[in-house]
């Protein structure tokens, strides 16, 4: 059963992001204040869970939350500062579009920047010990979906429909045939062989 909170006392908010491997795309964090001794048996790491669960578990996060808050930061930003730094920016982009301040931040993994003045923990596998980073992983996961699915549109070619951008066998052969997309990382290895592709032409 996982943890209801860290700091004891304090109002706390959890933080997980979605699409730090994927060769495509924003990087999406999430964070969430639950109520102080909140509970959900169903609540889980989002890899764990269906798709059909997630996108059930996000209207009841939604619903239950304090305070719930979405962070994006763009392929462009991605290949200028790296995605180790875009990950902790998204994060700090959710904190800061929070309704309430939170007290404390407790995050999935082991990297973070200190936000403002606030007490931090990074917590490996986070997302399955904690409700509020399982909760956080959960919209981070379900609104990166939504937004891959928005480009698979655009892109058809590229299977980000089933593969959300991830370095699939499919969408590398499509990079390979097709060129990249202005979504793509260009600071990745997107082929898998140490070659970038030409740029995409539209």
């Amino acid at each position: 059963m996982l943890k209801s909170h860290y700091y004891e006392g304090l109002v706390e908010a959890g933080c997980d992001e979605a699409g730090r491997g994927c060769l495509a795309g924003s990087v999406y964090a999430a964070a969430v204040i639950l109520p102080q001794d909140y509970h959900n048996d169903l609540l889980n790491d989002s890899k764990q869970l269906t798709e059909k669960r997630r996108y059930q578990l996000r209207e009841i996060v939604q619903r239950d939350a304090v305070a719930w808050a979405v962070g994006i930061v763009t392929p462009e930003e991605i290949d200028r500062i790296n995605i180790l730094n875009a990950s902790i920016l998204a994060m700090h982009r959710a904190l800061d579009q929070l309704a309430i301040r939170p007290e404390a931040v407790i995050i999935d993994g082991n990297r973070f920047k200190k936000y403002q003045d606030l007490p931090h923990t990074t917590i490996v596998k986070g997302d399955g010990k904690y409700l509020s980073i399982a909760a956080a992983s959960i919209l981070a996961k379900t609104y990166r979906d939504d937004y891959m699915n928005r480009l698979a549109e655009t892109y058809p070619q590229y299977d980000w429909q089933s593969n959300k951008g991830y370095p699939t066998r499919k969408h590398r052969e499509a990079i390979r045939q097709y060129g990249t997309t202005p979504y793509h990382r260009m600071s990745y290895n997107l082929l898998g062989d140490g070659q970038l592709p030409l740029p995409f032409e539209d």
